[in-house]
């Protein structure tokens, strides 16, 4: 007797959204070098149309999942590791809302508004499973545990243009608190209970976004680098460092769409270094920030079409 295999569909991540963060992050970093530098080549607006056009196409796509694998859905929201990317989807609205802003406020106002009340529930049901379930060990501790912390960080980049200052503050102030704490635990588990599994390997960059992130959210808030301000940037700059010297082990790792972890960390380095340019106007950030901005575009530009080889390959969406 022959098994059946589930259906593709049936096995289609969340994770998928992590393509959106990327892409969003990268259309978010070379808006920002076209208005500072004033580029002639305007690269953003078909950065932001790609976008958005996957987004809602992968929106589509895992609704029809949830209607027709409700149990295939529901089961990857309470694992002990896959519930972490569930806020990939809040987190890629608020990404777009945010690179939105300038184009469309009001669709930009609508993306937030969506993004903001799922990712409070969203991180709301995930820190009520640590806190309740007994499911979860240490060795399920990896650094996509920052997603629904990092999604809090981004609230107020938009937030502060669509509602009361008071909302972007209250946002900031989750994720700025919980960032630490996790940050700590996850050392603890990396250096003392062997290095993570291949496939969960590339989110190490997630270490860079919460620093980069929050020292974006920062400026938005206080207009100003000051010391919390330089201790954001320059922890981000420090992760950045870190992973690269380290970029031969990445680069011996198999294809899985978890390397998506490398795009929207790198593009979110590289938005804090074009803003640390903005603020203090020191050139040495100028020419780092267009050595990042190279390098991101290369690797998001590697990830897209090695993720195009994968899916005519059938290399995505099977059973674990």
């Amino acid at each position: 007797m022959t098994e059946t295999r589930p259906s593709r569909l049936q096995t289609f991540p969340i994770a998928w959204f992590a393509m959106i963060m990327g892409l969003g992050g990268l259309t978010l970093a070379w808006s920002k070098a076209e208005q500072l530098l004033n580029l002639p080549l305007q690269i953003s607006p078909y950065l932001l149309a790609l976008s958005t056009l996957l987004f809602f196409c992968l929106s589509v796509v895992y609704a029809i999942k949830i209607v027709r694998f409700r149990a295939a859905a529901g089961s990857e929201w309470n694992h002990p590791v896959k519930m972490s990317f569930v806020p990939t989807f809040s987190v890629a609205l608020l990404v777009l809302a945010t690179a939105w802003l300038e184009v469309n406020p009001a669709y930009s106002r609508l993306l937030w508004l969506f993004g903001a009340s799922i990712h409070l529930v969203l991180t709301l049901h995930i820190l009520s499973q640590w806190i309740q379930q007994p499911k979860f060990e240490l060795l399920h501790l990896n650094p996509a545990w920052f997603i629904p912390v990092m999604g809090n960080i981004l609230v107020p980049i938009a937030g502060v243009y669509h509602a009361p200052i008071w909302v972007s503050w209250f946002f900031f102030s989750i994720g700025i608190v919980f960032w630490p704490l996790l940050l700590t635990i996850i050392f603890y588990r990396v250096i003392f209970h062997g290095s993570l599994p291949e496939r969960l390997l590339p989110t190490l960059f997630i270490l860079i976004a919460p620093p980069s992130v929050g020292f974006v959210a920062y400026l938005k808030l206080t207009g100003q680098v000051d010391v919390l301000a330089n201790i954001l940037y320059f922890s981000g700059l420090f992760f950045t460092l870190l992973l690269f010297v380290q970029v031969r082990s990445f680069l011996r790792l198999r294809f899985y769409l978890s390397w998506w972890a490398y795009s929207f960390p790198l593009a979110a380095i590289t938005v804090a270094s074009l803003s640390m340019f903005h603020y203090t106007g020191e050139p040495g950030f100028l020419h780092l920030s267009g050595l990042l901005l190279g390098i991101a575009t290369a690797v998001i530009a590697g990830l897209f079409a090695r993720t195009v080889i994968g899916v005519l390959r059938k290399e995505i969406c099977v059973e674990e």
